[in-house]
């Protein structure tokens, strides 16, 4: 056999050792006008690397990115087809690079490792993001709250947790939510072993919502529902309170299972019915006006809004079936002080006690009946008037039939 045939063959040999798939050795021979002329070591093959399979960029030019003589490695992507059947292949550096970003992506997604990328562009229902390779971060998964707004992301460069991976397909799902999340358990479960129900501590208002608002407590956001903003009727939390705004705050609630903490602005300030007794105490005399009647007694003011009861036994030192006999709404009466219950709101008052003119005998402060603590338990709720309205207007009710 001839020198000439023996070359030819150790060529055939080496030519057929290039594989589709094998990651091989290449130099560039030529730069031409949307690809690369390389020819892969030591092989005897040649091939091209277009630009697409070179760079993400599609207006780049390949000149200022590579020069002849260069060496680098490069993936073999398929083989020349049309008249190029001479054993000349395609070959890609983005897949070469893709491939090995997914092995190591593979290997943090399997660890839970986090990783960082840097957004890209936007594409509808999220954001593309480069971690070595093309990932995508769902709108869903970009934070713990509902994001509308994707600009601010723009070129932004993110710690991010792999919630999907699959080479094959080329798909990678990626959250910056699970992260958070995580983040948010961690720091919870540091603040929370801190905190005991009643602690009274300072925040940070840190986000608005029409049905309260998050305090930052220590990184960590706990709620103040809308009812708990004030003693106050409040509309929207944002008449009252604004992003940034430091308050005191008062523990109400951990639940460690659910991850939530629940707070209070209100109960850190006196409540109306605090308010209106700081300065009324047992044994005061003074006038209010009769506000409603009910079978067991009648209600009397003593502050704005704030309302005791003066039990039909209190009313007159004579027997009376009803209040109504006696009084009417709207009626300003003497009244004294017989019991102020600051744990359950309530005030016992009576008219006959501020009498001046009844009887040596009365005891200036009369002991209440059984009967009467019994009809003040049924009849007086948890509201700071200490009186449940339904059940007055029950009694009432019953009267007509």
């Amino acid at each position: 056999m001839s020198e000439n045939s023996n070359q030819f063959l150790d060529a055939l040999k080496q030519m057929q050792g290039v594989e589709v798939g094998d990651i091989v050795d290449v130099e560039v021979l030529d730069i031409e006008d949307g690809q690369i002329d390389v020819g892969v070591e030591n092989a005897g093959v040649e091939g091209v690397i277009t630009r697409r399979e070179f760079t993400s960029d599609r207006n780049a030019d390949l000149r200022d990115l590579v020069k002849t003589g260069d060496k680098f490695k490069a993936l073999v992507l398929r083989r020349a087809g049309g008249d190029k059947e001479n054993g000349e292949f395609f070959f890609s550096l983005t897949r070469l690079k893709e491939r090995e970003a997914y092995n190591k992506l593979q290997k943090d997604y399997e660890a839970g490792t986090p990783i960082e990328g840097t957004v890209t562009s936007s594409v509808r229902g999220g954001l593309l993001v480069d971690v070595g390779t093309r990932g995508f971060l769902p709108a869903s998964l970009i934070s713990n709250h509902y994001v509308s707004d994707l600009k601010p992301y723009m070129g932004k460069t993110m710690k991010l947790k792999i919630t999907e991976i699959d080479p094959n397909k080329n798909r990678l799902i990626l959250s910056h939510k699970d992260l958070i999340e995580e983040e948010r358990e961690e720091a919870f479960d540091k603040v929370a072993s801190q905190l005991v129900v009643g602690d009274v501590i300072e925040g940070k208002v840190s986000r608005l919502i029409n049905f309260g608002a998050f305090i930052d407590v220590g990184g960590v956001d706990g709620l103040v529902h809308i009812s708990e903003i004030s003693y106050k009727h409040v509309d929207k939390p944002s008449d009252v309170l604004k992003v940034g705004q430091d308050v005191k705050v008062k523990v109400i609630g951990i639940d460690n299972d659910r991850n939530r903490i629940s707070l209070s602005i209100k109960q850190t300030e006196p409540s109306p019915f605090e308010q209106a007794t700081a300065n009324l105490h047992e044994g005061d005399i003074f006038e209010g006006e009769v506000k409603s009647l009910t079978n067991f007694g009648a209600f009397v003011e003593v502050a704005d809004g704030i309302q005791g009861l003066v039990h039909v036994s209190e009313i007159s030192n004579k027997h009376v079936d009803k209040p109504s006999d006696v009084l009417k709404v709207g009626q300003t009466v003497k009244v004294k002080v017989l019991n102020i219950d600051p744990s359950d709101r309530r005030i016992s008052l009576s008219i006959k006690a501020a009498d001046s003119n009844a009887s040596s005998n009365e005891s200036s402060r009369p002991r209440r009946s059984r009967n009467e603590n019994s009809v003040n338990k049924k009849y007086m709720g948890n509201d700071d008037n200490g009186f449940a309205l339904g059940d007055i207007i029950g009694d009432q009710l019953k009267d007509r039939k």
